[in-house]
Parts: structure tokens; C-alpha cells; sequence
């Protein structure tokens, strides 16, 4: 799926452009190879190998892919943009970036958490794969520096079933 989302050089035709019209309302999973335009309301996952226009009235519930995104709208849900993701001044977001380049207009709603990708990660991410990225750490087992040999820190709380009587 990497290599397929490089379009760099090709040129898309007013008829190549799916569109979403203000009005209508769409469930579902959207996957095309050309560039996408919302302007009504769509619940479910949006997959474009190019780029993704939302109008200031559209409204989306789940996440978006695409390379690139100029967003006016409103979204609960998350974005996997693999070079330019554009909040526009009108949008108000609600989920995490998952981006290699950010602009942010003034006035725009962000609440989510935003992680800067690289094509790498992006790849990883939109075929399924885990990046080290998101790997989490072990915890590691808490020492003692207190402890010496086998005798327990002077400073160490007892367990409240060791504490002598009076």
C-alpha cells in the first residue's frame, strides 16, 4: 500500500474527484485512488491515495487516510496523513494526528494528541503494522538502593501484616 500512495507528477481531472455534496448522508468506508471532496455528513473510514478536501459543513465521524488533507469541518476521529494535514480556521477536531507536516490557521479547534510521522511510519501505519514507535517499555523492576544483602532498608514501610504490636 506504500508505493501505491505516491502520485507525485500526475495530474487528476475535475471527473476524478469523489465527492460527498452538502446534504447527503454516507455510512460506509470510502477507498479511492484519486482526490476526495466532503462537504456532507460521513460516518466510517475515509482512504484516498491523494488528497482530501472537507467543507466548513461537513461533518465526520472515523478516521481519515490520505496524503494530504485541507480541513474546514468538524471530525470525531483520527487522521493518518502521509505529508500535509491543513486545519482550517473554521474546523474543530477531536482525535489524534498521525502527520509529517502541520498548519494550523488561527481560530482552528484541536483536541487530540499530534505525532509528526515519517512515510516510513506512515506505511506501517496504513498497512497494519506496529512502528517501534508505539512500542511501550517493560517496566522495570524497582530496586531497593537501600537494601544491603538480604536485610531490608532501616528506611523501608513494613507491610501492614509485619507491623509489631505495642
Amino acid at each position: 500500500m506504500a508505493s501505491s500512495f505516491d502520485r507525485s507528477g500526475e495530474s487528476v481531472g475535475v471527473n476524478d474527484i469523489s465527492r460527498i455534496s452538502a446534504g447527503s448522508v454516507i455510512k460506509g468506508e470510502i477507498t479511492s485512488p484519486n482526490d476526495i471532496r466532503i462537504d456532507g455528513s460521513f460516518e466510517g473510514k475515509i482512504v484516498s491515495q491523494a488528497k482530501v478536501v472537507v467543507g466548513e459543513k461537513a461533518v465526520i465521524k472515523g478516521d481519515i487516510v490520505c496524503s494530504n488533507c485541507d480541513f474546514w469541518g468538524r471530525i470525531n476521529g483520527n487522521f493518518y496523513v502521509k505529508d500535509t494535514l491543513s486545519l482550517k480556521a473554521t474546523c474543530v477536531v477531536s482525535g489524534d494526528l498521525h502527520i509529517r507536516r502541520l498548519q494550523v490557521d488561527l481560530d482552528a479547534t484541536f483536541n487530540g494528541n499530534c505525532k509528526m510521522i515519517s512515510e516510513e511510519e506512515f506505511s506501517q501505519l496504513t498497512t497494519g503494522e506496529r512502528p517501534a514507535m508505539y512500542d511501550v517499555p517493560e517496566p522495570e523492576e524497582e530496586v531497593d538502593e537501600y537494601k544491603v544483602g538480604n536485610n531490608p532498608s532501616p528506611f523501608a514501610v513494613p507491610a501492614s501484616d509485619e507491623i509489631p504490636e505495642a
